[in-house]
């Protein structure tokens, strides 16, 4: 007489063995897929080292840029300006070493060799202020010369949007800049990136900017636990499908 235990698992077999083909199959393109976004990420940190390695812009080298500069961002910069104080703008709910404060915006009008205003324009993101909880419209003061500057930095996107309940924004403190707007503001077009000043602290602002996390590590870790649960899934199918139907037969 046919052992039933092994009866019933012959019904239901090749059912037991689709799924779990399925979702060997499923863990293993997930495992290779996070192997993959860990390589891409690898590729952007690279990208990045090697553009910060290679020699700063000056004033010729970033308008050079155009007609697309994107592709050098992460580039160091030494740019030499006077700023345009009255559009400075102090952008709210910024976060820097875990204290929520400024990132404090001014446009930089670069100048030619001869020390006269050119048409280019690059906000920069100065630094970072702290802010008075008490009054969140008391801003703080802020050191900006009137003479020409002399800016260290790296080339970097605009500033990012967090949410705001306002459509748009104006005055000094803001929650978020408007890039074609603010263009408007300060009267002449800005260039697509903005400047990110490096440097010890200095006008009242630190800058202690967040280093890029591309949490390469954390696909790793998701692609060793998708592989190990494919594994387990594998080893059970094997188990109970074959070893154990098998030993109770005998």
């Amino acid at each position: 007489m046919p052992n039933p235990l092994f009866h019933r698992r012959s019904k239901s077999f090749w059912f037991i063995s689709a799924v779990a083909l399925a979702l060997v199959i499923v863990g293993l393109r997930l495992g290779f897929w996070q192997l993959d976004r860990a390589a891409q990420k690898q590729a952007i940190v690279s990208g990045m080292a090697l553009k910060a390695g290679l020699n700063p812009l000056d004033n010729l080298g970033l308008i050079a840029l155009a007609p697309d500069p994107l592709n050098e961002l992460h580039r160091t910069v030494v740019l030499r300006g006077r700023w345009l104080p009255k559009h400075t703008v102090y952008l709210d709910n910024r976060q820097m070493n875990g204290l929520v404060g400024y990132y404090v915006i001014t446009p930089l009008q670069l100048v030619d060799r001869d020390g006269q205003p050119t048409n280019h324009v690059v906000v920069v993101q100065r630094g970072w202020a702290p802010r008075d909880f008490l009054d969140r419209t008391n801003l703080p003061a802020i050191d900006t010369p009137l003479d020409a500057v002399v800016v260290e930095g790296r080339l970097a996107p605009p500033p990012s949007q967090l949410y705001s309940w306002a459509s748009t924004e104006e005055g000094a403190l803001r929650q978020n800049l408007e890039w074609a707007r603010y263009g408007n503001e300060v009267g002449l077009p800005l260039v697509p990136y903005s400047v990110m000043a490096l440097g010890d602290p200095s006008e009242g602002l630190k800058r202690d900017w967040p280093q890029v996390d591309a949490k390469i590590h954390t696909h790793y870790g998701y692609a060793a636990q998708w592989f190990a649960l494919t594994l387990l899934i594998a080893g059970l199918y094997i188990w109970f499908q074959w070893i154990a139907p098998y030993r109770v037969k005998k």
